[in-house]
């Protein structure tokens, strides 16, 4: 299994912005034939949720349910107890070793293309 860091918060984006780089990002995973996106899009910056993370698992959503992504994990559920987390460490191994494994990293979604 293929990996991709997507970062969404460099520079500071607007959500426009960062939803246009969510999306070049998949799509350049796709061709990369990635089937994992670790997607880095902050908290906010007063720590209690931000827009842009708000956002970009609103889009995921979308994309789950029309079928253009298989799923994604919000980094508060990346985590040995959460089933889906633990059956994609299975089969992705190298993400036993993610430093926001078993964290409750908010800041971040992993995405199963």
């Amino acid at each position: 299994m293929r990996s991709k860091i997507v970062n969404l918060e460099e520079g500071m984006p607007t959500v426009a912005q960062a939803l246009l780089r969510l999306e070049r990002g998949l799509s350049l995973a796709r061709q990369e034939r990635a089937t994992l996106v670790k997607l880095i899009h902050g908290y906010g910056s007063k720590g209690v949720g931000g827009r842009l993370r708000e956002e970009v698992q609103s889009e995921l959503m979308r994309l789950k349910r029309n079928g253009q992504i298989h799923g994604y994990i919000p980094g508060e559920e990346f985590r040995a107890s959460n089933a889906e987390s633990w059956a994609l460490v299975q089969s992705h191994r190298p993400l036993r070793d993610d430093h926001d494994f078993n964290r409750g990293n908010r800041g971040i979604t992993l995405v199963v293309l």
